[in-house]
């Protein structure tokens, strides 16, 4: 995707882009963009059309309840999960189903078996410490302001400012 200036805009694309990344980071309602990234409308628009272009869609996010466990959030993204040699995840993931559904897609588990277990269940002890890599990015991703407070109130809205979150951080 090029970015480019809005027809009646004196602005270039980038400082378009700038703005969007600034009220992203400060949770900012569009309107109270600074004016050197152009007319808060024009920044919405832009925005809002990407989203409808999909350019936010190529990274997968799902949203579950607050209290939702992380087995419904697993059944959820089984079927999308991609061919991987093996699966790190922590002990809130650890069920006998999903490792058997892992198994099935050849995909070994890496995962610690929770303390009420009565039988202990063997995990790669040197693999699995990557985990915190993946703790590393969530906290990163809510320094973002419009992210960590939830500011939209549209689901897609919210995914959208997610992945582009995610993208400027990777």
């Amino acid at each position: 995707m090029t970015i480019s200036a809005v027809a009646g805009s004196n602005l270039s694309g980038n400082q378009q882009s700038s703005g969007i990344i600034f009220i992203n980071r400060n949770g900012l309602r569009w309107r109270n963009a600074p004016r050197e990234y152009g007319q808060p409308k024009t920044l919405y628009n832009r925005w809002k059309r990407w989203g409808d272009m999909g350019v936010f869609a190529r990274m997968k996010f799902l949203m579950t309840a607050g209290q939702t466990s992380d087995h419904t959030g697993a059944a959820a993204l089984l079927d999308s999960l991609p061919a991987a040699e093996w699966m790190i995840a922590d002990r809130g993931y650890d069920a006998d189903w999903f490792r058997e559904a892992l198994k099935d897609k050849r995909i070994r588990p890496r995962i610690p078996g929770r303390k009420s277990r009565s039988k202990a269940v063997p995990y790669d002890k040197r693999r699995y410490p990557r985990h915190n890599r993946i703790e590393i990015m969530f906290g990163s991703l809510k320094d973002w302001r419009r992210v960590a407070t939830r500011y939209d109130r549209c689901a897609e809205t919210f995914l959208s400012a997610l992945a582009a979150t995610a993208i400027f951080w990777l």
